[in-house]
Protein backbone atom coordinates (compact mmCIF):
# COMPACT_ATOMS: atom_id res chain seq x y z
CA UNK A 1 0.00 0.00 0.00
CA UNK A 2 1.21 3.35 -0.82
CA UNK A 3 -0.09 6.21 1.26
CA UNK A 4 0.84 10.11 1.97
CA UNK A 5 -0.95 13.35 3.49
CA UNK A 6 -1.42 16.07 0.89
CA UNK A 7 -2.11 19.59 2.60
CA UNK A 8 -4.05 21.71 -0.11
CA UNK A 9 -2.91 25.22 1.32
CA UNK A 10 -3.76 28.30 -0.51
CA UNK A 11 -5.73 32.30 -0.37
CA UNK A 12 -9.41 32.29 0.59
CA UNK A 13 -11.64 31.37 -2.32
CA UNK A 14 -9.35 30.01 -4.68
CA UNK A 15 -10.88 26.47 -5.21
CA UNK A 16 -9.81 24.08 -2.05
CA UNK A 17 -12.77 22.66 -1.13
CA UNK A 18 -14.25 22.06 -4.97
CA UNK A 19 -10.96 20.43 -5.71
CA UNK A 20 -11.26 18.03 -2.79
CA UNK A 21 -14.88 17.56 -3.58
CA UNK A 22 -13.89 16.85 -7.23
CA UNK A 23 -11.15 14.42 -6.66
CA UNK A 24 -13.58 12.33 -4.24
CA UNK A 25 -16.49 12.37 -6.89
CA UNK A 26 -18.68 13.78 -3.42
CA UNK A 27 -19.07 16.42 -1.49
CA UNK A 28 -16.78 15.67 2.16
CA UNK A 29 -15.97 19.90 1.95
CA UNK A 30 -19.00 22.56 1.77
CA UNK A 31 -18.14 25.00 -1.18
CA UNK A 32 -19.54 28.91 -1.74
CA UNK A 33 -18.51 32.00 -3.97
CA UNK A 34 -17.10 33.77 -0.54
CA UNK A 35 -14.08 33.35 1.25
CA UNK A 36 -13.44 31.91 4.55
CA UNK A 37 -16.21 29.07 4.03
CA UNK A 38 -13.89 26.50 5.24
CA UNK A 39 -13.24 26.49 9.44
CA UNK A 40 -11.71 23.37 9.91
CA UNK A 41 -9.09 21.09 8.64
CA UNK A 42 -11.13 18.27 7.02
CA UNK A 43 -9.60 15.02 5.31
CA UNK A 44 -11.28 13.91 2.65
CA UNK A 45 -9.21 10.08 1.61
CA UNK A 46 -8.55 8.64 -2.03
CA UNK A 47 -8.57 5.58 -2.70
CA UNK A 48 -7.30 3.34 -5.80
CA UNK A 49 -5.97 0.04 -5.74
CA UNK A 50 -2.81 -0.05 -4.19
CA UNK A 51 -2.39 3.39 -3.33
CA UNK A 52 -5.19 5.59 -0.68
CA UNK A 53 -4.28 9.77 -0.60
CA UNK A 54 -5.71 11.33 2.54
CA UNK A 55 -6.21 15.05 0.79
CA UNK A 56 -6.09 17.98 3.83
CA UNK A 57 -8.24 20.55 3.02
CA UNK A 58 -7.81 23.67 4.97
CA UNK A 59 -9.02 27.49 5.55
CA UNK A 60 -7.72 30.16 2.99
CA UNK A 61 -4.43 32.04 5.01
CA UNK A 62 -5.52 35.17 5.30
CA UNK A 63 -5.09 38.68 7.21
CA UNK A 64 -7.36 37.87 10.44
CA UNK A 65 -9.83 40.48 11.87
CA UNK A 66 -10.57 38.61 14.84
CA UNK A 67 -10.03 35.51 17.50
CA UNK A 68 -11.86 33.28 14.49
CA UNK A 69 -9.75 34.67 11.85
CA UNK A 70 -6.13 34.22 13.65
CA UNK A 71 -7.74 30.16 14.35
CA UNK A 72 -8.36 29.79 10.98
CA UNK A 73 -4.72 30.86 9.96
CA UNK A 74 -3.05 28.50 12.56
CA UNK A 75 -5.74 25.39 11.60
CA UNK A 76 -4.09 25.93 7.83
CA UNK A 77 -0.10 26.00 8.89
CA UNK A 78 -0.57 23.45 11.53
CA UNK A 79 -1.84 20.88 8.76
CA UNK A 80 1.87 21.28 7.44
CA UNK A 81 3.15 19.36 10.08
CA UNK A 82 1.92 16.38 9.58
CA UNK A 83 1.42 16.82 5.73
CA UNK A 84 3.96 14.75 3.66
CA UNK A 85 3.29 16.85 0.40
CA UNK A 86 1.78 20.85 -0.63
CA UNK A 87 -0.61 21.29 -3.05
CA UNK A 88 -0.37 25.14 -3.11
CA UNK A 89 -3.47 26.22 -5.09
CA UNK A 90 -3.89 29.87 -6.73
CA UNK A 91 -6.57 31.68 -8.73
CA UNK A 92 -5.16 32.28 -11.93
CA UNK A 93 -7.50 34.48 -12.62
CA UNK A 94 -5.90 37.14 -9.51
CA UNK A 95 -2.41 38.66 -9.88
CA UNK A 96 0.82 37.42 -8.07
CA UNK A 97 0.25 39.49 -4.70
CA UNK A 98 1.23 39.95 -1.33
CA UNK A 99 -1.15 37.69 0.14
CA UNK A 100 0.31 35.12 -2.22
CA UNK A 101 3.86 36.23 -1.66
CA UNK A 102 2.92 35.27 2.46
CA UNK A 103 1.61 32.02 2.22
CA UNK A 104 4.40 30.79 0.06
CA UNK A 105 6.98 31.76 2.63
CA UNK A 106 4.99 30.06 5.16
CA UNK A 107 5.05 27.27 3.30
CA UNK A 108 9.22 27.41 1.99
CA UNK A 109 9.52 27.39 6.48
CA UNK A 110 7.70 24.11 6.77
CA UNK A 111 10.27 22.42 4.54
CA UNK A 112 8.06 20.26 2.86
CA UNK A 113 7.52 18.92 -1.45
CA UNK A 114 5.10 21.37 -2.73
CA UNK A 115 3.16 21.21 -6.24
CA UNK A 116 1.86 24.34 -7.39
CA UNK A 117 -1.74 24.30 -8.44
CA UNK A 118 -2.53 27.26 -10.82
CA UNK A 119 -6.47 26.88 -11.01
CA UNK A 120 -9.06 27.96 -12.94
CA UNK A 121 -7.19 28.28 -16.03
CA UNK A 122 -10.18 27.69 -18.61
CA UNK A 123 -10.77 31.57 -18.06
CA UNK A 124 -7.56 32.83 -19.58
CA UNK A 125 -5.70 32.07 -22.34
CA UNK A 126 -2.78 29.76 -22.82
CA UNK A 127 -0.43 32.47 -23.47
CA UNK A 128 -1.10 34.10 -20.14
CA UNK A 129 -0.67 30.76 -18.10
CA UNK A 130 2.96 30.79 -19.31
CA UNK A 131 3.45 34.33 -17.91
CA UNK A 132 2.16 32.50 -14.60
CA UNK A 133 3.88 29.96 -14.46
CA UNK A 134 7.40 32.30 -14.68
CA UNK A 135 6.38 34.62 -12.24
CA UNK A 136 5.66 31.94 -9.72
CA UNK A 137 8.53 30.38 -10.63
CA UNK A 138 10.74 33.09 -9.55
CA UNK A 139 9.04 32.97 -5.67
CA UNK A 140 9.68 29.37 -4.61
CA UNK A 141 11.51 26.36 -5.96
CA UNK A 142 8.12 23.86 -6.60
CA UNK A 143 8.26 19.97 -7.60
CA UNK A 144 5.83 20.41 -10.32
CA UNK A 145 3.71 23.35 -11.80
CA UNK A 146 -0.25 22.00 -12.99
CA UNK A 147 -2.58 23.97 -14.35
CA UNK A 148 -6.41 22.86 -13.64
CA UNK A 149 -9.81 23.58 -13.20
CA UNK A 150 -11.53 22.18 -9.99
CA UNK A 151 -14.76 23.29 -11.51
CA UNK A 152 -14.77 21.57 -15.04
CA UNK A 153 -12.29 18.56 -13.44
CA UNK A 154 -9.97 19.50 -15.97
CA UNK A 155 -6.83 17.21 -15.75
CA UNK A 156 -7.80 16.06 -12.55
CA UNK A 157 -6.76 12.71 -13.74
CA UNK A 158 -3.64 14.02 -14.79
CA UNK A 159 -3.03 15.35 -10.87
CA UNK A 160 -4.08 12.06 -9.65
CA UNK A 161 -0.98 10.11 -11.59
CA UNK A 162 1.31 12.89 -10.79
CA UNK A 163 0.53 12.64 -7.22
CA UNK A 164 1.17 8.77 -6.73
CA UNK A 165 4.66 9.63 -7.47
CA UNK A 166 5.00 11.19 -4.08
CA UNK A 167 3.10 8.69 -2.26
CA UNK A 168 5.10 6.21 -0.07
CA UNK A 169 4.99 2.50 1.22
CA UNK A 170 3.55 2.45 4.35
CA UNK A 171 0.07 1.00 6.21
CA UNK A 172 -3.15 1.63 5.12
CA UNK A 173 -5.02 4.83 7.59
CA UNK A 174 -8.50 4.51 6.14
CA UNK A 175 -11.20 1.47 5.37
CA UNK A 176 -11.83 1.48 1.96
CA UNK A 177 -15.60 2.47 2.21
CA UNK A 178 -14.41 5.71 4.39
CA UNK A 179 -13.80 8.74 2.55
CA UNK A 180 -13.68 11.37 5.35
CA UNK A 181 -12.80 11.65 8.92
CA UNK A 182 -15.39 14.27 9.44
CA UNK A 183 -18.45 13.03 12.10
CA UNK A 184 -21.92 13.06 10.71
CA UNK A 185 -22.71 15.13 13.35
CA UNK A 186 -20.09 17.81 11.65
CA UNK A 187 -21.33 17.39 8.38
CA UNK A 188 -24.72 18.61 9.36
CA UNK A 189 -23.66 21.56 11.03
CA UNK A 190 -21.79 22.22 7.45
CA UNK A 191 -24.29 21.55 5.44
CA UNK A 192 -26.62 24.31 7.08
CA UNK A 193 -23.85 26.69 7.30
CA UNK A 194 -22.59 26.14 3.82
CA UNK A 195 -27.02 27.42 2.86
CA UNK A 196 -26.42 30.75 4.98
CA UNK A 197 -22.90 31.35 3.07
CA UNK A 198 -25.40 30.40 -0.16
CA UNK A 199 -27.74 32.63 0.88
CA UNK A 200 -26.70 35.83 2.59
CA UNK A 201 -24.27 38.67 1.69
CA UNK A 202 -21.12 40.40 3.28
CA UNK A 203 -20.62 40.17 6.89
CA UNK A 204 -23.72 37.77 7.81
CA UNK A 205 -22.08 34.36 7.12
CA UNK A 206 -19.44 35.20 8.82
CA UNK A 207 -21.11 36.35 11.67
CA UNK A 208 -22.55 32.65 11.94
CA UNK A 209 -21.72 29.30 13.09
CA UNK A 210 -24.10 25.89 13.69
CA UNK A 211 -24.68 24.30 16.86
CA UNK A 212 -26.26 20.59 16.67
CA UNK A 213 -28.64 20.81 19.74
CA UNK A 214 -30.02 17.46 18.98
CA UNK A 215 -30.58 14.42 16.85
CA UNK A 216 -32.25 11.31 16.87
CA UNK A 217 -34.77 8.83 14.85
CA UNK A 218 -38.61 8.83 14.93
CA UNK A 219 -40.18 6.27 12.98
CA UNK A 220 -37.63 5.98 10.27
CA UNK A 221 -37.05 9.79 10.28
CA UNK A 222 -33.94 11.67 11.01
CA UNK A 223 -34.92 14.55 13.17
CA UNK A 224 -32.42 17.38 13.49
CA UNK A 225 -32.25 20.46 15.92
CA UNK A 226 -29.59 22.97 14.80
CA UNK A 227 -29.06 25.85 16.57
CA UNK A 228 -27.43 29.13 13.92
CA UNK A 229 -25.16 31.02 16.02
CA UNK A 230 -25.26 35.21 15.12
CA UNK A 231 -23.24 37.68 16.99
CA UNK A 232 -25.45 40.59 16.46
CA UNK A 233 -29.71 41.02 17.02
CA UNK A 234 -29.30 42.48 13.29
CA UNK A 235 -27.68 39.71 11.74
CA UNK A 236 -29.98 37.21 13.61
CA UNK A 237 -33.41 39.53 11.61
CA UNK A 238 -31.49 39.00 8.01
CA UNK A 239 -30.98 35.17 8.91
CA UNK A 240 -34.93 34.81 9.88
CA UNK A 241 -36.14 36.85 6.90
CA UNK A 242 -39.36 38.43 6.85
CA UNK A 243 -42.12 36.48 8.02
CA UNK A 244 -39.47 33.67 8.66
CA UNK A 245 -38.78 33.20 4.78
CA UNK A 246 -34.82 33.30 4.77
CA UNK A 247 -34.68 30.60 7.60
CA UNK A 248 -37.42 28.84 5.12
CA UNK A 249 -35.09 29.13 2.51
CA UNK A 250 -31.76 27.91 4.54
CA UNK A 251 -33.86 24.68 6.03
CA UNK A 252 -35.25 23.85 2.80
CA UNK A 253 -32.10 23.92 0.88
CA UNK A 254 -30.08 22.21 3.88
CA UNK A 255 -32.56 19.22 4.00
CA UNK A 256 -32.18 18.85 0.29
CA UNK A 257 -28.58 18.18 1.10
CA UNK A 258 -28.91 16.07 4.27
CA UNK A 259 -31.29 13.89 2.37
CA UNK A 260 -29.21 12.63 0.00
CA UNK A 261 -25.90 12.44 2.43
CA UNK A 262 -28.16 10.13 4.80
CA UNK A 263 -30.55 8.56 2.31
CA UNK A 264 -33.07 9.29 4.50
CA UNK A 265 -36.05 11.03 5.38
CA UNK A 266 -34.92 14.29 7.51
CA UNK A 267 -36.95 16.72 9.61
CA UNK A 268 -34.53 19.49 10.48
CA UNK A 269 -35.42 22.39 12.88
CA UNK A 270 -33.65 25.25 12.75
CA UNK A 271 -33.38 27.88 15.69
CA UNK A 272 -31.16 31.42 15.43
CA UNK A 273 -29.50 32.50 18.70
CA UNK A 274 -27.42 35.58 19.38
CA UNK A 275 -24.11 35.24 21.40
CA UNK A 276 -22.44 38.56 21.15
CA UNK A 277 -19.24 38.58 19.93
CA UNK A 278 -18.94 34.84 19.97
CA UNK A 279 -15.90 34.84 17.33
CA UNK A 280 -13.77 36.60 19.96
CA UNK A 281 -14.02 33.68 22.83
CA UNK A 282 -11.98 30.85 22.87
CA UNK A 283 -14.84 28.92 24.66
CA UNK A 284 -17.56 29.51 22.19
CA UNK A 285 -14.82 28.77 19.16
CA UNK A 286 -14.59 24.92 21.00
CA UNK A 287 -18.22 24.61 22.06
CA UNK A 288 -19.02 25.28 18.41
CA UNK A 289 -16.40 22.92 17.46
CA UNK A 290 -14.25 25.51 15.38
CA UNK A 291 -10.82 24.83 17.46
Amino acid sequence: MKSGFIALVGRPNVGKSTLLNGILETKVSIVSNKPQTTRNNIQGVYHEDGYQMIFIDTPGIHKPMNNLGKHLNRQALFSLEDADLVLFLVDVTAPLGKGDLFVIEKLKAANKPIILILNKVDKINKDKVLEIITDYSKTCQFEEIIPISSLKQKDIDYLISVLKKYMKDTKKYYEDNQITNQSDEFMITEFVREKVFELTKEEVPHSTACFLQNIEIKKDVLVIDVDIIVDKENIKKIIVGHNGSMIKEIGMRARHDLEKFFNKKIFLNLFVKTVKDWREKESCLTEYGIK
